[in-house]
């Protein structure tokens, strides 16, 4: 099968309401053609989207705050996007904080058919344990965080090749590494195609055989 596909034909298999990850930190290792193509040229909307954070108000997944398209956010940090703030404290958006390790470890959980998470983090703090299940375990309480997954993970990889074997640049590597695995479906943003054989094996972070899509995109760098 070739999986590589056009922008268009890949945002165009998300539907409304669907249930997205989102790579990326701040920007870094977003696939910003997808999320660019989803907020300026398409109508989706009631999105519940999973990532580390809303970026910027104009910026990653900032741009899908901004125009409203998300319903719930789930992820560990929003400070840099007033907007989401606003949403959230003005009930127009759903946005549920997860300490950064939890996130990844829910994420994790989701992608390799865990049961959940048990983190002591929140524990005796009734807004945190509301409606959660405290498991004790050698005489110590924890919280069972239950394991995320998605409909769709939209990625971003430095160097893919065709089969969709991916290598990450440094820090760009983040949530996409571990969201590769937790979606029905994962679309992989190439900054460069490359052929198979290409990228050592030693590089080769993300395995071709959870990729379903890729798509053809350039590095777009934030100078923030």
């Amino acid at each position: 099968m070739d999986k590589v596909i056009s922008v268009k034909e890949a945002v165009s298999k998300i539907k409304d309401g669907d249930t997205i990850m989102v790579g990326g930190f701040l920007g870094c290792g977003t696939p910003h053609h997808l999320i660019n193509y989803i907020a300026n040229e398409t109508d989706l909307k009631d999105l519940t989207i999973i990532g580390n954070d809303t970026a910027y108000i104009d910026y990653g997944i900032g741009l899908l705050i901004k125009n409203k398209q998300v319903k719930h956010f789930i992820g560990s940090h929003i400070g840099t996007n007033k907007e989401t703030g606003r949403q959230m404290n003005e009930n127009e958006t759903k946005v549920t904080l997860v300490p950064q390790g939890t996130l990844a470890e829910r994420i994790r959980a989701g992608g390799y058919g865990l049961g959940g998470v048990l983190t002591g983090t929140g524990v005796g703090i009734p807004e945190i344990e509301e409606g959660k299940q405290i498991v004790e375990v050698q005489g110590k309480k924890y919280i069972l965080e239950e394991p995320l997954h998605a409909d769709f993970a939209l990625l971003c990889g430095h160097e893919v090749d065709k089969y969709g074997n991916t290598k990450y640049r440094g820090s760009a590597l983040n949530f996409n590494g571990v969201m590769a695995f937790a979606a029905d479906t994962v679309i992989m943003e190439a900054d460069h195609l490359v052929d198979i054989g290409e990228i050592d094996s030693n590089e080769m972070v993300t395995p071709g055989v959870v990729v379903d899509y890729i798509v053809e995109g350039s590095p777009l760098t934030n100078e923030r």
